[in-house]
């Protein structure tokens, strides 16, 4: 059976697919439908933008789709840049503006404490969903540190850990990742539901 990761970032593709068993499932992803419209995420939370990728792409393709919405949460900024995250800089803007706008943000508190979040859906092709998130806390430091991975990467050390997101390996970072928990326990409460697929 075919899934379809509903993202067309490369980025957050490659990682899925390194941290996900997919087993017998014919995986595909939002690049394979260039017809379908890129989902415009204008929900309130996390939540609701993950569910409204997954089921929107499902009811597209009429295939089983898989969405997550990520976010840095910092605690000094009441959990911003949060859902706005990949556009906390503006609309168009890049990773660099992302990063630059943050540490002007944090330029006089003490406070770095923050925590990278996603919520992933599982949508079925009628548009029945379901959610499951993954936490994974750190703190901002105030220089860029490493070029692996995007976006606040090179900013974020997750606890328990002295090095960045982007100075870590990909081993690393996919085994203790935000996005590596939600994946992680998506494969054990869905375990039985995706071997039905």
């Amino acid at each position: 059976m075919k899934l379809v990761i509903a993202t067309r970032n490369a980025h957050k593709l490659e990682e899925i697919k390194a941290i996900f068993n997919f087993k017998s499932l014919e995986v595909l992803s939002a690049f394979d439908f260039p017809d379908i419209p890129d989902v415009i995420e204008d929900g309130g939370t996390l939540e609701v933008n993950a569910e409204k990728k997954a089921v929107e792409i499902a009811l597209a393709t009429g295939c089983w789709a898989l969405a997550d919405d990520s976010g840095l949460e910092v605690n000094s900024l009441d959990g911003a840049p949060g859902v706005y995250s990949a556009r906390y800089a503006g609309e168009e803007c890049s990773y660099a503006a992302n990063n630059e706008k943050l540490l002007r943000e944090l330029a006089e508190t003490t406070d770095r404490s923050a925590r990278f979040r996603t919520v992933i859906a599982l949508s079925d092709p009628k548009g029945n969903v379901r959610t499951l998130e993954g936490i994974c806390p750190g703190m901002i430091i105030n220089k860029l540190r490493g070029t692996n991975g995007f976006g606040y990467d090179p900013l974020f050390v997750p606890n328990g850990h002295s090095e960045t997101f982007a100075e870590l390996s990909n081993e690393v970072k996919n085994s203790i990742s935000h996005r590596a928990r939600a994946l992680q326990k998506a494969q054990v409460e869905w375990a039985e539901l995706l071997s039905r697929l």
